[in-house]
């Protein structure tokens, strides 16, 4: 209704400011070549709140959706269908995880280099896998993805992860990069436990049985996985509806197989882990 105010003068302007949901009339609005698009995080208007604003609202949702909408200014959008949702996903936080039986570093490795190569995904899980198979639960822990670079450098990326979180496998799709995967990554870590996993399905088919196990409540999130739960949001049983390749949600879909799907995990049954 504003546009009907702006009918004077040589060039009418309106200026909005609004926190960016994922609404019809906004996206409607930001995709018009007329429309000059800015954005700020709350914390460039530090000087003008409450310092104990700030604490308090960083603390509950810093590293959350929701908090890259409110507090960092960006738009969030989620694909109708997809296997995952903003809301779901906040609902899954976690500030604590319990010691873990088995932690898996999984990657989606980029074959190329350079400015327009992909990613290459890097996300650790932590498994409980104590009881039944139906018990067993999960726990992201980090998204280690690392932006096009040379092979050696995810290479590292992967071995820093590995150590960091004391994992117990390394499970890369070795679809394209093959046996070079390996080459590479025992280069940089020659001891590192790994296991090259091949796939015969689409990657909305792979992500759909480790979606159902967030659906029974088997995952959790730990906070500072936003860009992992961006791609998330934008998977479906159709594909990834997003910009680029989903190199990040592969990588967590092949370490949660690995952890708590993989035929031979399960039959294996609990294990004692060393520390």
């Amino acid at each position: 209704m504003l546009q009907f105010g702006l009918r004077l003068g040589d060039c009418p302007q309106a200026v909005v400011t609004t926190t960016p949901k994922n609404i019809d009339v906004l996206k409607d609005l930001l995709g018009r070549s007329s429309t000059v698009s800015t954005h700020a995080a709350t914390e460039a208007n530090r000087a003008n709140l409450a310092k104990s604003f700030l604490t308090e609202v960083m603390e509950r949702y810093g590293g959350t959706r929701l908090g890259r909408q409110e507090l960092e200014g960006l738009l969030l959008e989620d694909t109708e269908g997809a296997f995952w949702n903003g809301r779901a996903l906040d609902a899954l936080r976690v500030d604590e995880v319990p010691d873990f039986d088995r932690v898996i570093v999984g990657v989606d490795p980029a074959v190329t280099s350079g400015g327009a190569a992909d990613e290459t995904g890097i996300v650790v899980v932590g498994a409980v896998t104590q009881g039944p198979v139906k018990d067993w639960k999960a726990w992201v822990l980090e998204d280690a993805t690392v932006a096009a670079s040379s092979p050696t450098k995810w290479a590292e990326a992967v071995a820093d992860a590995y150590e960091r979180w004391n994992a117990d496998r390394v499970v890369a799709e070795g679809n394209q990069g093959g046996d070079m995967i390996e080459a590479v990554l025992r280069q940089v870590a020659p001891n590192v436990s790994y296991r090259k996993v091949t796939a015969s399905k689409g990657k909305g088919a792979r992500a759909e049985p480790v979606a159902a196990l967030y659906e029974r409540g088997r995952v959790r999130h730990l906070r500072g996985l936003g860009a992992l739960e961006d791609q998330m949001c934008r998977m479906s049983g159709a594909g990834y509806q997003g910009r680029g390749s989903p190199d990040r949600v592969d990588a967590m879909v092949w370490a949660i197989w690995a952890a708590m799907l993989d035929p031979k995990v399960a039959r294996a049954g609990p294990r004692l882990r060393q520390l």
